[in-house]
């Protein structure tokens, strides 16, 4: 039933793509500099957050394993990893942990790309010796633990109790013995959820907001009667996170969810994460087109990724985060109503 269930998420998702066009990155504008640009050799993509450092601000996100389809998806994506350098996560290693001869369909990750940087994932239910279990597996470097409550309720066969969640994390971040990262799977972090986890001792999250692949959709859509129909698009957008995450020590921040292009990268980039994940658009393009293309695909946004930031003159990450950037549309609107202020953001530079 698990096997079932991952390649029914596959292709439900990938189904999902060609709909997925305007979100809310589009109501993150950049104010032009005609004379503000830089060099293209000059440009750093290196980035860290929580103790960890990574050669470029992008990986792919967590998105599948515990069956033969999802093993050949996991495969493509670690030949993908391997050959441009990005980080990789798994997706959830829930399958493994209930049924071990999925190993696999896991463990191909690490195989297919030893000197990479990988992630683990796992669900808040999961215990500190599995989650051991699960990194040493992988020989992951670091653990995602997601949370996704709006998809377990839509989820025909899904969790009902989430009260014990946050006590759990908190076991997860102190014994899991490499760094952590807590992610949404597509509805966003808030403010106070980034607090909350701060203080349960992770080191960082990633926002995972809503604009991209909708699972509360793809469970109702495993749904005979389909019921829960009006859960499609909960939840706050990654741009709407990065903006409430603004200010708040103590916890970095990542961002993902409905990224397109490199320039929602950058977008996000500037509005404070310190790498961005994409999942769904990378699917897309090593289910249809094969692992060479996936390559290519990846290396396009890197060599974008450089342009752009040397377009508005950021030679590094944190130079981007000093550019001038406007909120327009529903998502200005978003932030008058949380109490954000975005007026700042669009004379940061001085000028």
């Amino acid at each position: 039933m698990t096997a079932e269930r991952k390649d029914q998420h596959i292709e439900l998702a990938l189904a999902q793509q060609p709909g997925i066009g305007a979100n809310d990155f589009d109501a993150v504008r950049f104010v032009h500099h005609a004379l503000a640009g830089g060099d293209v050799a000059a440009v750093d993509l290196r980035t860290s957050f929580a103790g960890v450092h990574w050669p470029v601000p992008l990986y792919i996100n967590g998105m599948t394993g515990g069956s033969a389809r999802a093993g050949e998806v996991n495969h493509g994506l670690a030949i993908a990893a391997r050959e441009t350098g990005v980080p990789i996560a798994s997706g959830s290693m829930s399958a493994y942990f209930k049924d071990p001869s999925q190993a696999d369909t896991y463990r191909v990750l690490r195989r297919e790309n030893p000197d990479g940087f990988v992630l683990a994932n796992i669900n808040a239910e999961t215990s500190v010796e599995q989650a051991r279990r699960g990194i040493e597996l992988l020989a992951a470097d670091a653990l995602q633990i997601h949370i996704n409550a709006v998809q377990e309720t839509a989820m025909p066969e899904g969790d009902r109790a989430f009260s014990h969640w946050p006590e759990r994390i908190a076991e997860l971040a102190a014994g899991a013995g490499v760094p952590v990262v807590v992610k949404e799977v597509g509805f966003g972090l808030s403010r106070r959820t980034l607090e909350r986890l701060r203080d349960l001792g992770v080191p960082a999250a990633d926002v995972a907001g809503r604009g991209g692949t909708d699972f509360a959709r793809i469970e109702n859509d495993r749904r005979r009667l389909g019921e829960f129909a009006y859960l499609s698009g909960w939840g706050q957008s990654a741009p709407a996170c990065l903006l409430e995450a603004g200010g708040l020590d103590g916890i970095d921040v990542l961002g993902s969810g409905g990224v397109r292009h490199p320039l929602d990268v950058v977008r996000a980039l500037a509005l404070g994460a310190a790498a961005v994940g994409v999942s769904g658009r990378f699917l897309a393009v090593l289910v249809q087109e094969g692992t060479e293309a996936l390559i290519a695909e990846i290396r396009r946004w890197q060599g974008q990724l450089t342009q752009l930031m040397a377009l508005l003159g950021a030679v590094d990450v944190p130079s981007l985060r000093r550019t001038d950037v406007l909120i327009t549309g529903e998502l200005a609107e978003y932030c008058r109503l949380r109490g954000i202020d975005v007026t700042g953001l669009a004379r940061r530079s001085g000028t």
